[in-house]
């Protein structure tokens, strides 16, 4: 599988990302089972061989999706920023400083004037 380059656009590595994710998920355990044992009728080769291989190559599947996964978010992300958008995390935390700077204000305007000496 080529790596995925850098001068793809986010939604490019998005939707390979999904097509590589549902390629692996469609390999499961039974599929593997059926499709080794067509490459073993028609190859010459061991069932297990074939298993082994398809099972290995599943797994690098799944692998380099899940490193794609990363590779968009962290290109979604760039974008996000460019288009001066916030994460949810970003907004959260933000939502919590203003309660807190709104409770201490709270506090400030119903706390007793302190007497001057």
């Amino acid at each position: 599988m080529d790596e995925p380059g850098n001068d793809r656009s986010p939604l490019e590595q998005v939707e390979r990302l999904a097509l590589v994710g549902v390629g692996a998920a469609a390999l499961t355990a039974e599929r593997i089972d059926a499709l080794a044992g067509a490459l073993a009728e028609r190859g010459g080769i061991r069932r297990e061989e074939a298993r082994e291989t398809i099972s290995s190559l599943a797994s690098r599947w799944r692998g380099d999706s899940a490193r794609l996964g990363e590779r968009a978010g962290v290109g979604l992300s760039g974008l996000f920023r460019e288009l001066g958008l916030v994460t949810r995390d970003e907004h959260e935390e933000l939502e919590l400083r203003v309660a807190q700077l709104e409770h201490r204000l709270r506090l400030v305007e119903t706390s007793p004037p302190h007497a001057v000496s």
